[in-house]
């Protein structure tokens, strides 16, 4: 019988590393087409910025930030939600923000099962983000 596994010593989980982990959980809990998604948005999300901080806000809501929040990544029965927290200042030439385009504020990207992500384009809003969050016109 193999020797039982120990969880590591609380002193050993910082707090950068609880966020990542429950996003984690939600993927794996997901056990769908909404966690592959939410998977890849991840992927993409730290493929176009290595230093975003992963946080989880809200009673369960993954969120990446840099400088301030980029955006989050809400999951519902039929959709997967990328949040822009500043959506509405950014330009969206491929046009993937379809959703909350009444606000002043944010826009949001619906995803549905089967959709497919322009990644270019994605990483590219993202790096609008970014920029839009490290510029002194904040």
């Amino acid at each position: 019988m193999p020797p039982r596994r120990q969880a590591p010593p609380a002193s050993a989980t910082t707090s950068a590393q609880a966020p990542s982990r429950l996003i984690d959980a939600r993927i794996e809990e997901l056990a769908d087409w909404r966690g592959q998604m939410l998977a890849r948005l991840r992927a993409l999300i730290k493929e176009a910025d290595p230093d975003v901080i992963e946080e989880w806000k809200w009673r369960g809501v993954p969120v990446w930030s840099h400088a301030g929040i980029l955006c989050t990544g809400e999951t519902y029965k039929n959709v997967v939600k990328m949040t822009f927290a500043k959506g509405a200042r950014l330009d969206d030439p491929a046009r993937l923000f379809n959703s909350s385009l009444d606000g002043n504020t944010r826009r949001a990207i619906d995803l549905h099962e089967g959709d497919e992500i322009d990644e270019k384009a994605l990483k590219a809003l993202i790096r609008a983000a970014m920029a839009l969050n490290t510029s002194a016109t904040r």
